[in-house]
C-alpha cells in the first residue's frame, strides 16, 4: 500500500473518532429513563434517585428513576431490554440477574448481550442477622446452635443470590436449616423481629433500625470490607466463614445498541457524581459505602459473581433451567 493511501486511511479513522466522540458529546439528546428493579424506598432506588439527580445537571436534561419491582427483577429486566432504547438505561446490582439462568426455566433475554456494564458507584452493605432471642452473638455459635438442633432452625431466603451462597454454606459446613422463602426483604425482616424465622441476610439499612429496637442481633457482614455504618460487625472472612462472602456492587447498565463512545461519556459522569463530596452522607443510611468502579473493574466483579453462582449450582446440584 502506498503512502498516500496510508494516509487517507489514517485520515478517515481520524474522522470516526471525531465522530464518534462528537455523538458522544452530543448524547443526551432527550430525556433518559433509569429502570430500577425494586421498589420505592430499597437502597437501589434511593441510590438511583440521588445519582439521577446529578446525571441531569451534568446532561441538562431530565433523568426519570422508575421502578419496575416484581418476578425476581425479571419485571425491570423486561421493560429494560424491551425498550431497546440508548436513553434507557438499567441500575441494580449484578445479583438482580447473575443466579437466574439456574432458578428460571425459560429468559427472555440473555444478560452478556442484553446488559452491557457501564460502571458502579457504591457497595451495598448487607447483614446477616438473627432474632436476638436465638442467644447467638457470633456467626461461630450460630452455626454450632444449627448444628445442634439439625432441621429445626429456619432461614428467610430472599434473592436469589443470598439462597445460592446460604445454601452452599450450608451444605459445605453439613448443616440443616428450613429455607423460608420471601418475595421481599421486609416481609423477611418483619418476620424476625418477631423469631419467626431464626435468621435472614438482608440490606443493613433494614437490618440495623430492627436492631435498635433490640429485637434483632445482626452478626456479619458478607462483604469484603467492614461497613462504615456498622463498623462493630466483622466481616465473614474475619468470622472464619469465607464461603458466606459476597460484594453487590450497585451500578448503571445500557442496552446492546449503546455505542462505546455513549458507554465511556456515562462512566466518566459517574465518576463526577461518585466525587460528590456530598454523597457518602446522602448514601449512610442506607448502609451503602460509596465507590466508584470502573467499566473493566465492574465486568470483572460480574464475571466473578457469576462464576460463584455456577459453582455452588454445581455444589447444589442445580442445573441451568431447572
Amino acid at each position: 500500500m502506498n503512502r498516500r493511501a496510508l494516509l487517507g486511511l489514517s485520515a478517515g479513522g481520524l474522522v470516526v473518532s471525531q465522530l464518534g466522540n462528537a455523538f458522544a458529546q452530543a448524547w443526551p439528546q432527550r430525556p433518559v429513563k433509569v429502570i430500577v428493579p425494586l421498589g420505592p424506598g430499597s437502597a437501589a432506588d434511593i441510590t438511583a434517585r440521588i445519582v439521577a439527580e446529578r446525571l441531569a445537571t451534568i446532561w441538562h436534561q431530565p433523568v426519570v428513576v422508575e421502578n419496575r419491582p416484581g418476578g425476581d427483577s425479571l419485571v425491570g429486566i423486561s421493560a429494560f431490554v424491551g425498550a431497546h432504547d440508548d436513553h434507557v438505561l438499567f441500575f441494580a446490582a449484578s445479583a438482580a440477574f447473575t443466579p437466574h439462568p439456574f432458578v428460571h426455566e425459560q429468559l427472555s433475554y440473555d444478560s452478556k448481550r442484553d446488559l452491557v456494564p457501564i460502571a458502579g458507584i457504591s457497595e451495598v452493605g448487607v447483614g446477616i442477622a438473627v432474632p436476638e432471642s436465638l442467644g447467638c452473638s457470633s456467626l461461630k455459635e450460630l452455626v454450632s446452635a444449627v448444628r445442634s438442633q439439625p432441621g429445626k432452625l429456619n432461614w428467610g431466603a430472599i434473592t436469589s443470590l443470598d439462597d445460592f451462597v446460604f445454601s452452599g454454606f450450608l451444605k459445605s459446613e453439613g448443616l440443616i436449616m428450613s429455607r423460608v422463602p420471601y418475595r421481599d426483604p421486609v416481609s423477611a425482616l418483619n418476620d424476625l423481629s418477631e423469631a419467626r424465622i431464626d435468621l435472614a441476610l438482608a440490606a443493613l439499612a433494614l437490618v440495623l433500625p430492627r436492631v435498635q429496637t433490640g429485637k434483632v442481633k445482626a452478626l456479619a457482614v458478607p462483604n469484603p470490607r467492614r461497613s462504615t455504618v456498622a463498623p462493630e460487625l466483622p466481616t465473614v472472612a474475619e468470622a472464619g466463614y469465607p464461603a458466606l462472602g459476597y460484594d453487590p456492587i450497585l451500578g448503571l447498565f445500557g442496552p446492546s445498541i449503546m455505542t462505546s463512545e455513549v458507554r465511556q461519556r456515562i462512566a466518566a459522569d459517574l465518576r463526577t457524581v461518585a466525587s460528590d463530596p456530598d454523597l457518602p452522607s446522602r448514601l449512610a443510611p442506607t448502609g451503602q459505602v460509596v465507590g466508584f468502579v470502573p467499566t473493566d473493574e465492574f465486568v470483572a466483579t460480574i464475571e466473578a459473581e457469576s462464576a460463584k453462582v455456577t459453582t455452588l449450582a454445581k455444589m447444589l446440584d442445580i442445573h441451568p433451567g431447572q
